[in-house]
C-alpha cells in the first residue's frame, strides 16, 4: 500500500512543469526582423493570411486587374471579376488576381476562356 502511494506521489509530481505546453507564439522571433527587410525590399507587406493567420510577405502582382482567360496570362491566377458567379464551364473572360492573399476565401477561377467551380479556402 505503501508503495502504491509513493509511485502514485511521484507519477503526479512527474506531471508538474513549469514549462507551459502550450506557449503563446513570439510576437519578434529573431529572424522577422530580416523577412520583414526581405518582404518591404519586394515592395511587400508582411500579413497574416487564412485561418491560421500565419503571417507571410504579400507583394502585389504587376499585372493585377488585367484581363486574362487563363492562368498562363498572369503572374498569379485568372480570377472571375464581380460578385457574380458564372456557370462552371461557360465562356469568360477575368481578372489577375492582387496578390496571395486573394488565395484566401472564396474565388472563382477562369482557365482556358472557361469558368471554373468557386473554391473556398480558409
Amino acid at each position: 500500500m505503501r508503495l502504491t502511494l509513493m509511485l502514485s506521489a511521484l507519477l503526479l509530481l512527474a506531471g508538474c512543469t513549469t514549462t507551459d505546453p502550450f506557449p503563446a507564439p513570439s510576437a519578434a522571433p529573431a529572424n522577422r526582423t530580416a523577412e520583414d527587410a526581405d518582404c518591404a525590399a519586394q515592395g511587400g507587406e508582411m500579413k497574416p493570411l487564412g485561418r491560421l493567420q500565419r503571417v507571410q510577405c504579400v507583394v502585389p502582382y504587376a499585372d493585377a486587374g488585367k484581363s486574362c482567360r487563363t492562368k498562363s496570362d498572369c503572374m498569379g491566377q485568372c480570377l472571375g471579376s464581380g460578385d457574380t458567379e458564372l456557370v462552371p464551364g461557360t465562356a469568360a473572360t477575368g481578372v489577375c488576381q492582387r496578390d496571395i492573399s486573394q488565395n484566401f476565401g472564396c474565388r472563382q477561377r477562369i482557365d482556358g476562356g472557361l469558368a471554373q467551380g468557386t473554391i473556398c479556402v480558409d
